[in-house]
């Protein structure tokens, strides 16, 4: 392996910086002291609401897209590290040319970027979905890739040529499983219909998850970004605890103060259902209500050993899916986007 001289990143720039993970890594950053500039795109709503979120922090942030060569070569210029995180991930009704453009060609044209610039090192943000079927044996660094879906096909091949990469610069692939936190915006559909009593689970509930809390993934990230040690590696970055789907959602509605939800439904109608819709709507460019990805949340299974983070990086989570699951809902009750308790039920639970 090629040696490269490593220090603390002090010019950092973030991709996907618009997306929930990006814009809580460039908030972070910059409330740390780091030299950031943050770059993503503003085109639908919650991408400009986090882009003014940002420059209101006072983080320089340069919209646009990384297929602007242009657009690179400026956000390059005087930087020393990137964390990669922009990518084609929930377009359910875009063509698989659309994900190979975004996660596979614009990634190498980066990374040449990066080496024209001699960046010092460059993270890759990539995906548990890599590991592709669930799985109830404990997954790590080195367990076979078996990506089920264009977008973790895309990844899987991304992370090949970021490893190609290697020999002109540093490199670490960092694999991110199920994040939650404030700034999230993927479950609030989730908080939302367990706060409302309307939740149903969809098959046993019985899959395990390790979601890990936008905090304590920033941290991993930042560490990656600076340890000598993270040369040349590859992280999963999970939580601290296995839990079951239903195990989640009854943590919810503690922390939501609501009774845990038991309805449940068979899976098999909405498989057969995501299979129409998945072959009928895309040529129509329709997003898909329903897909087989947005199932996976009821039926994949992944679990992971994180010893080697914790060896070589000395990351180890810090926060309990409970505490975080509180840390989301009063995020989320701040900005109205869930409905505070009513103030009767505030008051019965004080006079109990």
């Amino acid at each position: 392996m090629t040696s490269f001289p490593t220090s603390s990143p002090q010019k950092l720039l973030v991709t996907g910086a618009t997306g929930f993970i990006g814009s809580r890594l460039a908030l972070r950053a910059h409330q740390l002291g780091i030299d950031v500039l943050a770059t993503g795109r503003a085109e639908l709503h919650i991408e400009s609401e986090r882009l003014q979120e940002l420059r209101a922090a006072g983080v320089r942030v340069e919209a646009g897209v990384l297929q602007d060569p242009a657009l690179i070569d400026r956000l390059l210029r005087g930087r020393d590290t990137v964390i990669h995180l922009a990518a084609a991930q929930h377009e359910a009704e875009m063509p698989e040319s659309y994900f190979r453009a975004v996660n596979v060609d614009a990634v190498r044209t980066l990374l040449g970027a990066c080496r024209d610039h001699q960046v010092r090192r460059f993270v890759y943000g990539s995906t548990i979905g890599v590991y592709g079927e669930a799985s109830e044996s404990l997954l790590d660094e080195d367990s076979p890739l078996r990506p089920e879906n264009v977008y973790a096909n895309t990844k899987a091949e991304a992370e090949g040529i970021v490893q190609s990469f290697g020999r002109h610069f540093e490199t670490c692939i960092v694999r991110i499983a199920e994040t939650y936190g404030p700034g999230d915006r993927r479950l609030l559909k989730l908080f939302r219909s367990i706060a409302r009593g309307h939740f149903v689970m969809i098959g046993s509930g019985n899959n395990r998850r390790q979601c890990i809390h936008v905090d304590d993934l920033t941290r991993g990230l930042l560490m990656a970004a600076k340890d000598s040690k993270a040369v040349g590696e590859k992280f999963v970055f999970a939580g601290k605890e296995i839990m079951t789907t239903h195990e989640m959602v009854r943590q919810i509605a503690t922390v939501l103060e609501r009774k845990p939800p038991r309805l449940k439904v068979p899976m098999w109608p909405f498989v057969a259902a995501a299979g129409v819709m998945e072959t009928t709507l895309p040529p129509l460019h329709i997003a898909p209500p329903l897909h087989s990805r947005r199932l996976d949340f009821f039926r994949k299974s992944f679990v992971f050993s994180t010893t080697r983070a914790q060896s070589l990086l000395g990351f180890q989570p810090a926060i309990d899916f409970r505490t975080g699951a509180a840390d989301t809902v009063n995020w989320y009750r701040a900005r109205g986007l869930l409905p505070r308790p009513a103030v009767t039920q505030v008051a019965d639970r004080q006079s109990a």
